[in-house]
């Protein structure tokens, strides 16, 4: 079994079998094991565009970084049950939490440990834009993830004029190929 943490309920975890998905309905920061994780903890405050969205709007909860510990508590439950977390490419809850930066194209050992990095272009599982996504695991070596770099027929947000923009709900969503390779991830380190 394997827990899906901050999940969307439309998504491809909860019809995946062996997967205990926890959705929004259900608060992952209460997970607590002991099953491995594949964790998606919210992202949209540990982007860049975090900070220019709390100077023009305000607001606690649109401080960045104040996730409600959903960041914190995805990295503890990593690093305890093993598994992966992944998150968007120069999040800044990486260095906020001392994480390295990957090395593209492949998987990065961090320090000698059961720890790993790794930058994944979700165009190579389907998505339809590049979505450039970072990776940190907690395991045995893992299983080398598809680097190929497409860049993608669409466009999360607005920077490319030349493509069509994805919804916000089409660019969160995970493709299912993704999915499949993350949940293999966690059950791969709960063999150590």
């Amino acid at each position: 079994m394997i827990a899906a943490l901050f999940v969307d309920d439309a998504g491809h975890y909860t019809s995946m079998p062996d997967v205990d998905s926890w959705t929004v309905n259900r608060d992952a920061r209460l997970y607590g094991g002991p099953n491995p994780v594949v964790a998606h903890p919210p992202c949209h405050l540990w982007v860049n565009f975090a900070a220019l969205n709390f100077k023009r709007w305000g607001g606690e909860h649109n401080r960045p970084g104040n996730d409600g510990g959903c960041f914190r508590h995805a990295l503890a439950c990593v690093n305890k049950f093993g598994g992966v977390l992944e998150h968007p490419a120069f999040s800044n809850a990486w260095k906020e939490y001392g994480l390295p930066p990957p090395v593209n194209g492949r998987w990065y050992n961090v320090s000698c440990t059961d720890n790993w990095v790794a930058e994944v272009w979700q165009s190579a599982y389907g998505h339809k834009a590049r979505k450039r996504t970072w990776l940190y695991y907690h395991g045995k070596e893992p299983t080398d993830a598809d680097w190929t770099r497409n860049s993608g027929t669409h466009q999360c947000g607005w920077f490319d004029r030349n493509k069509p923009t994805l919804s916000k709900r089409e660019a969160s969503l995970t493709p299912l190929t993704f999915a499949k390779y993350l949940v293999s991830l966690a059950n791969e380190s709960g063999r150590f």
